[in-house]
């Protein structure tokens, strides 16, 4: 009788949990079992990890065969410990000394013929192994990504003899090496946006404060062309927001490639999109477009044509940043800390307020198309604005107009700094006891902010959300404390007919 032990990792949304692999070899007739709660493709491993010893010139033991995967009460999926189940099975055969497998984390899908494929959640993985102070041997497509993750030591594999030869001293694997960093990337400018000062406006205090924004107007007046420029006027991203896009990447595209460097996440759901696909979910709980935008922007273009339980299921995100799905399968959590910027028509054939076109819709109508945006979700969004149509003079105009991306980013980041001296967060994520501290108002504009929720039918909610965003304006303009102006340039952008 043998017993050996493996060290892998489980994927739990973005976490990795700690797996020992156990294989115990006994007499009696010959069976292959594996118990510790596997799902199908953790079961059917058994007939890969074979075929992958046996292909590879090695011995498979004849006799009873039972593999634990510890602790028992964690699910198990997919075809991540096949490389731990075999090489358990090696060292229990005392094809491989036990030795070697000490302080090293395994995970991996084999093929058939021993090749290494690449599994889901390498980085999270990888960050684990890092905080045990324990490498970790994963297929070469993992590598490019989880290598980019501070102080990893990340093995690259291609093949099971190949790694065998490293953990036996005749071969050496070396140890994958990558930079983490920001992609230096090329994105839309605002100087090629003519017009519409207002919206730039708009696009400068979201992108300074981290706020939500929705702009509503006819067609054509370029509100998808205004939001695309989000991105290019957004501060660099940090280290720690580097490592939560490349967790989930690992998740949902587990070879992409991280050597050219990450750009902010820019995402654009076609309005067909399902709960699921917005918030995730899915037989395998995968990451939904919320967290895939995640330290980024989520654009909702014409926003009322999406289904309202999808939108409606925006709203506890919005206010955690946080995922949370529960199945009968299982419960994940994804983090989901993103810029909502929406769009849409006035009504349902766009043209309502337009000084040049009729609107042909009835009030009912215009009110029942307007109904599908929820108040609790309107609450959530801190600047609405409407955007008027441009006249023909700034549409043939070639020349470029107002300031670029680069002077505009300037500002902002300044403005971010501010915030993060002064709180340790952004304003969009002041809580409570911090809106009272840093968004204080005197009393004069006390009475200012009393007589607009009046009169605008404000909640509490949008109350906090005009203080946070005229904390912002001040910031923009290097001011220590909230004045009148920056209260009302804030209220101004909560004017919105249900």
């Amino acid at each position: 009788m043998s017993l050996s032990t493996v060290l892998s990792r489980a994927q739990c949304g973005i976490d990795a949990p700690l797996v020992r692999v156990e294989t115990h070899i006994s007499n009696g007739m010959p069976a292959f079992s594996i118990v510790g709660l596997p799902a199908a493709a953790v079961r059917e491993s058994k007939d890969r990890v074979r075929s992958a010893i046996l292909n590879s010139h090695l011995a498979f033991p004849t006799q009873r065969l039972t593999v634990n995967l510890a602790p028992a009460d964690l699910p198990k999926e997919g075809g991540r410990f096949d490389l731990p189940i075999a090489l358990s099975i090696l060292a229990a055969t005392n094809q491989l000394s036990k030795t070697a497998l000490d302080q090293v984390e395994f995970i991996g899908e084999l093929a058939l013929n021993g090749d290494l494929r690449p599994v889901s959640g390498g980085v999270s993985a990888a960050l684990a192994a890092t905080k045990m102070q324990r490498s970790i041997v994963m297929p070469l497509s993992n590598s490019r990504l989880a290598a980019a993750v501070p102080g990893a030591r990340v093995l690259p594999a291609g093949q099971l003899l190949e790694l065998l030869a490293h953990l036996q001293g005749e071969h050496s694997l070396e140890y994958a090496n990558a930079e983490l960093q920001e992609a230096d990337c090329e994105y839309p400018d605002l100087a090629e946006a003519h017009g519409q000062a207002a919206a730039k406006r708009a696009l400068e205090i979201t992108a300074a404060g981290g706020h939500n924004l929705l702009f509503f107007g006819p067609p054509g007046t370029g509100k998808t062309m205004l939001a695309s420029r989000l991105p290019g006027i957004l501060p660099p991203l940090r280290k720690a927001e580097i490592l939560e896009i490349l967790a989930l990447q690992s998740v949902v595209n587990p070879t992409a490639d991280s050597s050219g460097g990450l750009r902010r996440p820019f995402r654009a759901p076609h309005h067909s999109a399902t709960t699921a696909a917005l918030v995730g979910g899915g037989r395998q709980l995968r990451p939904g477009e919320i967290s895939q935008a995640h330290c980024g922007v989520l654009f909702l273009d014409e926003l009322l044509e999406f289904p309202r339980p999808a939108l409606e299921a925006l709203r506890e995100p919005m206010e955690s940043a946080w995922v949370r799905i529960s199945r009968a399968s299982g419960n994940v959590a994804y983090p989901a800390r993103f810029q909502l910027v929406a769009a849409m028509n006035p009504c349902p054939c766009g043209y309502l307020g337009d000084q040049q076109l009729e609107c042909r819709c009835t009030p009912g109508q215009v009110q029942k198309y307007r109904q599908r945006l929820s108040g609790p979700l309107l609450d959530r969004i801190a600047l609405l604005l409407q955007l008027p149509r441009l006249p023909a003079s700034a549409l043939l105009d070639s020349a470029p107009r107002g300031e670029t991306s680069a002077q505009v980013r300037l500002r902002v980041c300044a403005a971010r700094q501010l915030q993060i001296e002064r709180a340790g967060v952004i304003n969009s994520l002041l809580n409570d006891r911090q809106i009272r501290k840093y968004c204080y108002l005197r009393e004069s504009e006390k009475k200012l902010l009393e007589q607009a929720m009046e009169s605008l039918g404000l909640s509490a909610r949008a109350c906090h959300r005009v203080l946070k965003v005229s904390r912002t304006i001040a910031d923009l303009d290097g001011s220590d404390g909230i004045g009148r102006r920056h209260l009302l340039e804030a209220l101004g952008y909560r004017q919105f007919d249900r």
